[in-house]
């Protein structure tokens, strides 16, 4: 193997790995308020065509992305109502917020099959992106870049400041955050709100950057990766980036086993493309398989996860 081919891998993994991170960072924010929002694939979709559709119509893929967050905030605001303010059951909600966003998505899209997009503009200078060493730095989308900066500024938030202090103490004991003035129910629809806008800009990178079309349900079961891949991460960010190029490794060897086999790989072109197009799937039970066995008292998830708040009258 080259220099170029292995930094052509890393450029390719880093890229598809990119909206399982904004999906996950947003989950992880929602799950540290207490919330489990299981209509991360379902935003993500409505994102992926908000973000396209304001595209098309403005030619600004910048005001698409702010689009595609707003999409997914609302979205993600709908299920806040639901489980928030009617105390629905979560799994339930979040499963059926999934079925809308496709359902909803699709009928969208009917309106934008084989339009196309403007892309993004370089984030550098093309110079510093001549040589190898450049295009491993420079030469990716700047949503990139920002999911990036996001895992950074999320870990800041949540152990650093005194919004992430109480956003965590909401999502461990929200009768105790209740009893000494704060707002539950507030802070937990700020955090879903949050997570739909990271979704949503999530699906947006599939119709702008890796696809910059419209195609129905593109994201492929990338929002449950993501779900599953914030209680591999342990609900931190900074394992969430791993886990998300780990995710992105296995897509990058289903890409290369559809193009043309792997050769660098002894024994492997033989395997069927099919088996590494299920591997991230798979992984994705194995890993929640785990982490089901370990002992509950060694767990980090929030005590409060999926629990409804019902203060004490």
């Amino acid at each position: 193997m080259g220099t170029d081919f292995v930094i052509a891998a890393i450029i390719t993994i880093i890229g598809i790995s990119t909206p399982i991170l904004l999906a996950g960072l947003g989950e992880l924010v929602v799950e540290k308020a207490g919330v489990l929002n299981l209509g991360v694939e379902g935003m993500m979709l409505i994102g992926a065509i908000t973000g396209f559709a304001v595209t098309v119509m403005t030619g600004n893929p910048w005001l698409g992305v702010l689009g595609a967050a707003a999409g997914g905030a609302l979205s993600a605001l709908l299920f806040g109502f639901f489980v928030l303010t009617l105390n629905s059951n979560q799994v339930a909600t979040g499963l059926a917020l999934t079925i809308f966003g496709t359902g909803l998505s699709s009928l969208i899209g009917l309106s934008f099959v084989g339009r196309i997009v403007p892309q993004f503009g370089s984030s550098f200078p093309p110079a510093l992106s001549r040589d190898p060493i450049g295009r491993l730095f420079f030469s990716y989308s700047p949503l990139v870049y920002f999911a990036l900066a996001m895992v950074f500024v999320v870990a800041w938030f949540l152990r650093r400041t005194r919004s992430g202090l109480i956003l965590r103490a909401v999502g461990e004991n929200d009768l105790s955050a209740h009893s000494i003035g704060y707002s539950v129910i507030g802070v937990r629809y700020l955090a879903v709100a949050f997570g739909g806008a990271m979704a949503g800009i999530g699906g947006a990178y599939f119709s702008l950057v890796i696809t910059p079309m419209w195609a129905e349900r593109m994201t492929s079961g990338r929002g449950w990766i993501a779900l599953a891949l914030v209680v591999f991460a342990s609900w931190k960010a900074g394992r969430l980036l791993i886990g998300s190029l780990f995710f992105g490794v296995l897509m990058w060897l289903e890409l290369n086993a559809k193009a043309g086999g792997l050769s660098f790989m002894p024994y492997a072109g033989s395997i069927p493309s099919q088996f590494w197009a299920a591997m991230p799937y798979l992984m994705t039970v194995v890993v929640l398989a785990l982490i089901s066995m370990r002992d509950r008292g060694g767990s980090s998830a929030p005590a409060c996860l999926g629990k409804p708040f019902l203060p004490a009258t």
